[in-house]
Formats: C-alpha cells, structure tokens, sequence
C-alpha cells in the first residue's frame, strides 16, 4: 500500500511538473524589452517578461490622460483650445490655433491618431495647467496602485522623470476599459467629427493595426518616441476571456502582441463559479416577505495558467424592496471579488412578479349606512 502511494504521489508530481515545464517551453518569444500578458478582470499575470522594469511608455501615457478626462465630465460642451497647448512636437490631431473643440473630441484625438495636441489641451482644460494634469495624473496612479510608475506630460513625450512598467500599464488598462467611453472609443478603426474654427467634419483613424489584424481586439493604444522605442497595449476578448496585452521597446511590437494574445488565451478559460441559485431581499407592501433575485447572465471564473482564483461576492440591493415588481426588473447587483478587486458587476433581476397586497374590504360603519340610506331616499 505504502508503494503504491509513492507511485501515486511519484506520478502527481511529475504531472505537475511537466505541465509547468510545457508552459515555460511554449512561453512566446518576443522582441519587447518588457511585456505582460494579464487577465483583465482578475489582474493576474499570465505572462511576463521584465514587467516590473521601469521604462519610458511614450503615448501609451494618454490611456491615463484619456481617462481622467473622461472621468471630469461635461463632455460635450464645446470650448476653444488653449492657444499655447496646441503648440507641440510629433503626432496631432490636427488642432490650430483658436479651433473649436469639446473634451470628447480631444479623447478620440488622444486615443486614435495619438494627438500630442489634444492631449496638451485635454491636460490645461482638466487640470488648469500641464503641471497641475500631471498632478492629477499621478494621485490617480496611486490610488490604484501604480507603484512603479510617475507621469510628467500628458502626451509621453519623453522626460527622464516620466517612466512605468508593463505591468503597471496593464493594470491601469484595466481600469480604463471599465469606462464605457473610453472602450468605446478606443475599439474604434476610425471615427467622424468635427471640430475647427469654424467646426467642420473630418475623419480620425485609428493607428492601432491590431483592430484588423487580430480577431477580438478591442483596442487600445500604440506610442513611439527615439527614447521609449515602440509601446503598444492591447486588449482582446474570446470565450469570455478579456486580455490585456503590454510591450514597451519592442521593435515587432505586432507579432510580438500576436503570440503573446494567442499563448495568453491557450492559458486562461472562463468557467461558470459556484454561486448561489438564487438570493433574496426584503419584500414591502406585497402577499410576500421576501423577493427572490437571479444573476441576469452567469457569473464566470478565470482559471489562470491551471490556477482557479477564490473568488468572492456580495449582493447590493435596497434595503426594502416596494412592490409592485415585474419579474426581470432589475433590482440589485452581485458584485466579484478577488480578494479586494472588483472583478465584475451582475444585474440581479426578479425571478418573479410581486403584486401589491389585496387590501380587506371595508366594512362600512353605522353612520355611514344611514348617510348611505338618506342618499338613497333623497336622490332616487
């Protein structure tokens, strides 16, 4: 018995071990001086090469600049741009001197044809002025905990001071893809708006080639400077699977992004999470107490290089619900957690109808039968 436990244990560790060894062997072989392959929703690495190397990330610092301007609101009030900040070196949106613009405008000028211009303006209109963006830029990098990263222009435009990593990147990515504007804008091949003096329609294209290349890319940026050499992050989804990808001064920076896509997604599967059936919440001025709840899809498990996280969750829902409820309305949230992160947000809907409680009858009194009578006598 002893034996045959030792070979049982003998063989679940080579298993292990070989799996582990058929995983390095097919790692991917890129070109990038740093690169990291993360699952979106939990954060965790599939893939790494020096991702924790700080670097310069040249326009891959807009996904930050793009996403605190999207995060100030009043986006399409329309304003005119400061006259100092269109005045700027390399990549533009085409922005002159007393143009006509909104902030969304500057996004889309940020994200697709990576505008240094638009950026600048997007920082003095944001944050009062450049420094006072880049303020701005590195309190939101410390609240989700950027540690290795520290932002000086808004553009990327290189300055010594002015650096991240591959991983901290993916994580900010992360973040950004969240917002609803800014994944809508930056999967985008082209977009049509106008702006000017006075406004006219023109077109903006997307220089991030991975939107045709790659099936499932949904965005997000591409950078170059002499200094930072070729940046590109990118984010791609397939089977319920979201990825992001990062490379910073990586000379094949497209197939890099390409094998490394593809490895991630031979790594990651999405499998449903054992969740309770149902859950239930205070039911007021109905038949019934209580009103029972369903997630509106299934919620999904990450399972990470073989690796299935503990995933948690919490409901939110009112503390009384009031009836009438309609089954399907929406009503609350389940809300996934690893560990601290929120992973995702699910609609919990009614899994049935909830009418208003039937009152009894009302059982007149005495005076109101006479009043009752005396109406009957007089008026009929």
């Amino acid at each position: 018995m002893k034996k045959l436990c030792c070979l049982i244990a003998v063989a679940v560790f080579v298993f292990t071990l070989s799996g582990r060894c058929f995983a390095v062997e097919n790692e991917p072989q890129v070109s990038a001086k740093a690169a990291v392959v993360i699952e979106a929703g939990t954060g965790r690495v599939v893939f790494g090469k020096n991702e924790n190397a700080k670097l310069p990330m040249a326009s891959t610092t807009k996904i930050m600049s793009v996403l605190l301007t999207l995060e100030s609101g009043d986006l399409d009030s329309e304003f005119v741009v400061d006259s100092e900040a269109v005045k700027t070196e390399g990549s533009s949106m085409g922005l002159m001197e007393g143009d006509i613009v909104s902030k969304r405008d500057l996004c889309i000028g940020m994200l697709l044809p990576s505008g240094n211009d638009a950026a600048n303006c997007a920082a003095v209109k944001v944050g009062g002025s450049m420094a006072g963006f880049a303020d701005m830029m590195n309190a939101k990098a410390s609240r989700l905990g950027l540690k290795n990263t520290h932002f000086v222009t808004p553009s990327g435009l290189h300055d010594d001071e002015h650096y991240s990593t591959a991983y901290d990147m993916a994580q900010l990515t992360s973040f950004a893809l969240k917002n609803d504007d800014f994944r809508a804008i930056c999967s985008q091949k082209s977009i049509k708006l106008a702006f000017g003096d006075p406004p006219y329609d023109r077109w903006l294209a997307n220089t991030n080639k991975l939107l045709t290349r790659y099936e499932g890319c949904v965005g997000v940026k591409t950078g170059f400077t002499d200094e930072a050499g070729r940046c590109l992050v990118s984010a791609a989804e397939r089977d319920g699977v979201t990825l992001i990808c990062v490379t910073l001064n990586a000379p094949d920076d497209w197939n890099d992004h390409e094998k490394m896509l593809n490895y991630g997604f031979s790594r990651v599967k999405c499998v449903p999470l054992e969740a309770d059936d149902y859950y239930t919440a205070c039911l007021v001025g109905s038949e019934k107490d209580e009103l029972r709840l369903v997630p509106e899809r299934t919620p999904m498990c990450p399972v990470i290089n073989g690796i299935t996280p503990s995933i948690s969750w919490k409901i939110t829902v009112p503390r009384m619900i009031y009836a009438p409820v309609e089954k399907g309305h929406n009503v609350g949230e389940l809300v996934l957690l690893d560990g601290s992160r929120e992973i995702d947000r699910i609609p919990l809907i009614a899994a049935e109808d909830a009418a208003v409680k039937k009152g009894k009858p009302h059982k007149k009194s005495f005076s109101e039968l006479i009043t009752d009578k005396i109406k009957e006598l007089l008026f009929s």
